[in-house]
Parts: C-alpha cells; sequence; structure tokens
C-alpha cells in the first residue's frame, strides 16, 4: 500500500535525513526530490482565519510558481499557488515563499519549509527545498473594487489576481521612494469632506477605503536609481491602466498587488502646459510657494544647489501663471529679502520690472508669512498695505487695495494662511473632533470670522490663498455664510476641484472667494495642476532624488496647485 504524502514526509523527518541546508541526505534508496509529495495543500496552510492554524510547523506544499521575486535586490522570493483549489472560499489557495532558489512562473513545483506569520503575511520561511518538477498554468482569479459585500482580500492572499475595471492612480507619494502607487476604482478619491455626499464622513470614508487598492514594483530597494512607472513618461495622479494582474500579498498593515507584470499607464491626466483661459483684464493668482527660503538648512533648501533648483521651479511656475496680481503663501518671515529675491530671478525670466512686491505691516512671527507681488504696468495700488491685528492669527493677513492702470473698479486682495490641520500643540476645541476636520478646526473658524469682519470694512473683497480647509469643512462654510462666494465651486468642474492630494485623497485646500459685487466681475477661475498631481521625486531636493528626473519647468514646484481667477474691471 501507497504511503500517503504525510506519512512519507513525517518518515523522512524521523529518520533524520534533513541536513543543516535542508536537503535531504543523499541514500541509494531516496526517491528523488520530486517523487516526494506533499504533506499539506496550500489551503491547509493558508487556513480560514487571519494567520495559518500550521503556523510554527515545517510542510511541504505543490503549487505553480505565479509571481517571481527571487532578487537580492526583490522580495527574496516568490509566490505558488494551487491550481487544483478546495472549494472553500474563505481559504487562500496561494503562499509566499521566502527563498532565493531561481525559479520562474510556470514553474511547478514542491516546496518545504517553515510556516510562518510574518508582519501579517502567512509564508513559508526559510523554505529548506525548492524542487522544480514540470510546469503549469494558473488563471488569475478575477476580482472587483469594492469587493462584494462579505468578501474580504484575505481570500485572495498570495493568490494571482485580476483587475478588469480601469484603475485610476490617486496618489503617487511614496514612488519614488518605495515603487508604490495607490490606484482607486471608479475615479480618483476625494477628500469626504470636501464635497457634498450621502450619509456620514465616517461612511464616506469607508467607501474610498473599499475602492483603493496599494500596487508595488516587487522591489524592497528604497529610492532606486531608476523609479517604476517612469517610462516613457513619470506617472501622474490621475492617470490610469486597465486589466492589471499581479499576487495579492500583505505588508506594512495592508494588502497590496505585486504586478505581474508592471502595468503601462494611460496618460489619462496628462500635464497641463498652461492654465485654463479664465478671461478678464486683470488675473489674480494664489500660490503655495512650498517654503520659500533664503535662509539655507530651514524649511526650505539645505544648500545653495537646492536653493536655486527651487528657485527654477519657482519662477516657472509664476511665469506660466502669469497673474498680475498674486498672493503667495510660505514665503520666508524675513523682511523683504526673500520675497525680493524671487521676484529679482522672476523679472530676469520675464522682463526687468515686470512685477514688483508687497509685504504687509505684521507679517506676525511665525516661520513664513504671507506676501503679493503684481505688475506695475497693469494695476497699482491703492493706498498702504494693511493687515489684522487679531490675535487669532498665528501668519496675519496682507490686505492691499488695488486699481488697473487703465482705469476701472477697485478690488482688495486678502491674502491668507490658516492654521495647518497638525495636530501638535492642540488642546480643547482644537483637538481633532473625529468629523473628518482635524485639529485646529476651531481656529481655522475663528480665523475665518475675523476674515469676515474683515473683509465688510474694504472695497470689493477679494479673499484668497492656503486656508487648510476643504470645500465643504467649517472655516469655507463660514466664509460663506458671511457673504463670500467661493469661485471654484462656480467655474470649476467636481472632477477638477482640488489643488492638494494627501494620503491618497484629492481637495481643494487654495481658495478663491470673492464678495458679492466682485463676484459678478469674475470672469474665470481654474486651478493650474501642476503640483498636486506629480510625484515627490521630481522637486528640487537632491537627497534621494536621483538628477535624471529634476527639469527646471512648473512640475512639482511645490505641493499645491496654483488657482487663478479673471475679474472685468471696466
Amino acid at each position: 500500500m501507497r504511503r500517503s504524502a504525510a506519512a512519507t514526509f513525517a518518515a523522512v523527518l524521523s529518520a533524520g535525513l534533513l541536513t543543516a541546508a535542508g536537503t535531504t541526505a543523499a541514500r541509494a534508496d531516496d526517491p528523488a526530490p520530486c517523487e516526494t509529495p506533499a504533506t499539506h495543500q496550500i489551503a491547509e496552510v493558508q487556513g480560514a482565519g487571519d494567520a495559518s492554524p500550521l503556523a510554527g510547523q515545517t510542510v511541504r506544499v505543490e503549487g505553480v510558481v505565479t509571481g517571481d521575486f527571487h532578487g537580492a535586490d526583490q522580495l527574496k522570493g516568490f509566490f505558488v499557488q494551487d491550481p487544483t483549489p478546495d472549494a472553500d472560499p474563505a481559504t487562500s489557495d496561494g503562499v509566499f515563499v521566502y527563498s532565493t532558489k531561481a525559479v520562474k512562473a510556470g514553474d511547478r513545483v514542491l516546496v518545504t519549509g517553515k510556516v510562518t506569520e510574518y508582519n501579517g503575511l502567512t509564508e513559508l520561511s526559510p523554505a529548506t527545498a525548492v524542487d522544480v518538477c514540470g510546469t503549469g498554468t494558473v488563471e488569475p482569479a478575477r476580482v472587483t473594487l469594492p469587493l462584494p459585500k462579505g468578501v474580504t482580500a484575505e481570500r485572495y492572499e498570495g493568490v494571482l489576481v485580476r483587475y478588469p475595471q480601469r484603475l485610476t492612480v490617486s496618489e503617487t507619494y511614496d514612488l519614488g521612494r518605495y515603487g508604490e502607487l495607490t490606484l482607486s476604482a471608479g475615479g480618483r478619491l476625494f477628500q469626504p469632506t470636501d464635497r457634498r455626499h450621502k450619509g456620514t464622513e465616517a461612511d464616506a470614508e469607508a467607501a474610498n477605503a473599499a475602492r483603493t487598492l496599494l500596487i508595488d514594483d516587487g522591489s524592497n530597494v528604497q529610492n532606486p536609481a531608476t523609479v517604476p512607472y517612469s517610462s516613457p513618461q513619470v506617472v501622474r495622479s490621475g492617470d490610469s491602466t486597465r486589466g492589471l494582474t499581479g499576487v495579492l500579498t500583505y505588508g506594512f498593515g495592508t494588502y497590496l498587488l505585486e504586478p505581474t507584470p508592471l502595468p503601462a499607464f494611460d496618460r489619462t491626466n496628462p500635464r497641463p502646459a498652461k492654465p485654463r483661459n479664465v478671461g478678464g483684464d486683470v488675473k489674480v493668482g494664489s500660490f503655495n510657494t512650498l517654503n520659500w527660503f533664503t535662509t539655507l538648512n530651514q524649511r526650505g533648501a539645505n544648500t545653495a544647489a537646492e536653493q536655486e533648483r527651487q528657485l527654477a521651479k519657482l519662477v516657472a511656475a509664476v511665469k506660466g501663471l502669469n497673474p498680475d496680481v498674486a498672493g503667495l503663501m510660505e514665503v520666508e518671515n524675513n523682511g523683504d529679502t526673500a520675497i525680493k529675491a524671487l521676484v529679482d530671478k522672476l523679472n530676469e525670466a520675464v522682463g526687468a520690472g515686470t512685477y514688483t512686491w508687497v509685504t504687509g505691516p505684521n507679517p506676525g512671527t511665525d516661520a513664513i508669512h504671507v506676501a503679493l507681488i503684481y505688475k506695475p504696468a497693469k494695476v497699482r495700488p491703492v493706498g498702504a498695505a494693511g493687515s489684522s491685528d487679531v490675535a487669532v492669527f498665528e501668519r496675519p493677513p496682507l490686505v492691499q487695495t488695488f486699481q488697473p492702470v487703465r482705469g476701472g473698479k477697485r478690488f482688495t486682495v486678502i491674502v491668507n494662511h490658516f492654521k495647518s490641520k497638525g495636530c501638535t500643540g492642540a488642546t480643547g476645541a482644537d483637538t481633532d473632533q473625529k468629523d473628518g476636520q482635524s485639529c485646529f478646526n476651531a481656529r481655522r473658524v475663528a480665523q475665518a470670522n475675523a476674515i469676515v469682519d474683515l473683509a465688510r470694512t474694504v472695497e470689493n473683497p477679494l479673499v484668497l490663498g492656503d486656508l487648510n480647509a476643504y470645500g465643504e469643512e467649517d472655516p469655507i462654510k463660514t466664509l460663506e455664510a458671511g457673504g463670500l462666494v467661493e469661485q471654484a465651486k462656480r467655474f470649476i468642474p467636481a472632477r477638477d476641484r482640488y489643488s492638494y492630494v494627501f494620503d491618497g485623497l484629492a481637495g481643494e485646500l487654495d481658495h478663491v472667494l470673492a464678495g458679492k459685487a466682485l463676484s459678478k466681475r469674475v470672469t474665470g477661475t481654474t486651478i493650474w495642476h501642476i503640483n498636486a498631481d506629480e510625484a515627490t521625486f521630481l522637486d528640487y531636493n537632491t537627497e534621494y532624488n536621483q538628477p535624471q528626473y529634476y527639469a527646471p519647468d512648473p512640475y512639482r514646484s511645490s505641493d499645491h496647485d496654483p488657482a487663478l481667477i479673471g475679474l472685468d474691471l471696466r
């Protein structure tokens, strides 16, 4: 009578025929490696729960290699899947094998190894024997997002899967460092508090999570010399792919896909060469410069070389935006030094005297402040610049009235940079209220109320800047209730109404609001998507960023997209 697979394997173990290296000791009557059968199905190793019921035991399984990442610069292993799965949908039929044994997709293998739970992933580690015993095929399981009710990703751990639907890139933040992208079904993901939706904020967050998929590049290398998904062009948020295939695995607290092979992306969100036409006879912009500092080793550049690279990108961005007036945020609070350096370099590019600047009488005590630049050939300041002495501002607003040089209605720009959402130092009402608005929302509401009061004292107010609040959050509602009209909501379709991407979610942090009379003179509004959709490794920094990806262009000149509106003041 032929022994069972388990009995045969047990006999080998009890006879002490495994060497220290994990291969069977030679003996004349030993069976060939491929004749030593499996002791368990892969489904038995995986089990029906999150962890294997066989953890700590040595097993032998049989399957077909579906993803080979055995290289030292890869995952140091491969995925193997049972081509004859069991009938239990709760048990996965694939598993990761930690081994540098040279295998390739399609190999039929018998693997001996210890069942281990490694950071939530069931794997065979180490593999003491990997025997290639022919070839086989495994058809990828068809999976769509969101998963059906009652189905979890655990069912597909270690399994070759295919997503037939179109998946959209929602974030590229970790692309340059870890080779990761966040994709989503049904289009890109938006902050729940940025737009109206059914249900609670928690419902919207859960819906976003259900549509999300993290994909990797099959490598453990950080900051690779050649960044994946960057040829022929670097992928942007908003680009998409269809028919994505790979092995679903688990790591760093989430399920992720190791594509086989790396997918190509359609340029469904191509780089905009210039902002959309907003019309009008005066154009006003708003731009967060992401810590433009002339002092090195502070918040901005660390070296003179980085500073030149940063300045080149900022100049390209402002030149492309081509505003007649622009409010700037995150400029170093060192008097006129930083803003003058920026304007001087800008005028080198667009013509001497094209721009000049305004700084406020109350810049505040923060390391950064707000500033204004304008074209003296197009507009002239009316009166001195003003500000606010209300104690609620860390970075007080800058107020300046302008009039077109050729005549027309006056308007008053109020440049702002509200308190950030970071929680350091938050107490009382400023702590996170778990309503999706993060910390210091109460402070931002108080700042919005102060701006409403200030706007009522000036001629044709135009409130702009990084308000650190999304479109349906309390500070924006406060400004709107105070008689200010949000211009992006008037002119920009919802799919394009964002200026920032955080944690895979897009939203509008940078706003332009006009008083009701001035709002009637707004001819158009746009957000120029040159930054939020771009990978961070394209920025001015030299640490970790590979030199071949840098260009002195406007793309990734900041982490915020600039906004632009047109005014008909005649």
